[in-house]
């Protein structure tokens, strides 16, 4: 059996906020295995053990440019260590320079962004100065390129921390500006079923069966309330399923808006800065006396 360590439970807890107990029994349960002991919590205690597994630590900023024909544009997140440096007005230009590359050249991928020319060096060069200025690291992490079949529209929020770029069919200036913000605010996974990841339809679909079954629910039901779930999830992750922010009966979803409208959404992507990356936990006290230590050595 694998051993279970504080640390490991530490681990889970901070991931789904479940009692400590509670934890250690689900990593028992699933012999170590961190993926399958949430999923456990998840079946005995419900949603509220399934808060974000990740601890957003990283600092930086969101950019988005879009060409002036409305037509081609792209979405940037460059990282850095503080909310101080994302603030900085040389680290602003970086960004705005770089996500203007991205839409204008096309590049592959980041390292072929960092490769292009930029202020007599590179995107790469300028960036290595800047680090060295500041001294503070800073690293371009993701870029998405839109050519649009409608028209492009943005939207950013709480200081450049998320950001939307969404490809609308139709409609008008008002009804991108409200689906943007509306998928700021709601954070859709994909746009319709058929982009969200199998592997997480089937998740639902197994914890809905467990949760029923812990429930003393029929066998004979399992399938139809595991559907359900499935359905209701559906609805919660996917932007044409969701009911739209601004909705004034709380009932509208954005494909009845679309349809209302007679517009339809393209494609879109969402940059939240930080998201999937793991936070650094540091104790400042330990680290100012290891400072210290190490001062009084030189």
């Amino acid at each position: 059996m694998a051993e279970i360590t504080a640390s490991m439970v530490k681990d889970l807890r901070d991931k789904t906020d479940a009692p400590m107990m509670e934890c250690k029994k689900a990593l028992t349960e699933a012999a170590g295995d961190m993926a399958k002991a949430e999923e456990i919590l998840r079946v005995k205690l419900g949603f509220k053990a399934s808060k974000a597994a990740t601890r957003v630590a990283a600092e930086g900023v969101v950019g988005i440019h879009i060409a002036a024909d409305g037509k081609h544009g792209a979405i940037l997140e460059v990282n850095c260590e503080t909310d101080f440096v994302a603030k900085n007005d040389e680290f602003l230009a970086l960004v705005k320079n770089s996500v203007e590359l991205v839409a204008v050249k096309s590049p592959a991928d980041i390292a072929a962004l960092s490769a292009l020319p930029l202020g007599g060096g590179t995107v790469e060069s300028t960036r290595a100065a800047l680090v060295g200025k500041i001294g503070e690291n800073m690293s371009l992490r993701r870029f998405a390129r839109l050519q649009a079949k409608g028209r492009l529209y943005q939207y950013i929020h709480g200081g450049a921390k998320i950001g939307v770029l969404l490809d609308l069919i139709g409609g008008d200036e008002q009804l991108g500006k409200d689906i943007a913000m509306h998928i700021a605010a709601s954070k859709p996974r994909a746009l319709d079923a058929s982009g969200v990841d199998a592997a997480l339809i089937e998740t639902e679909r197994r914890i809905a069966i467990e949760k029923a079954r812990e429930s003393k629910k029929p066998e004979a039901m399992l399938d139809k309330i595991a559907e359900g779930s499935v359905q209701k999830f559906l609805k919660e992750v996917t932007l044409l399923g969701q009911v739209f922010v601004k909705a004034e009966d709380g009932k509208e979803t954005i494909e009845q808006l679309l349809k209302k409208k007679n517009a339809s959404v393209a494609a879109f992507a969402l940059y939240i800065v930080g998201e999937g990356i793991e936070k650094k936990e540091t104790d400042f006290a330990a680290e100012v006396a290891a400072q210290a230590a190490a001062a009084k050595k030189d």
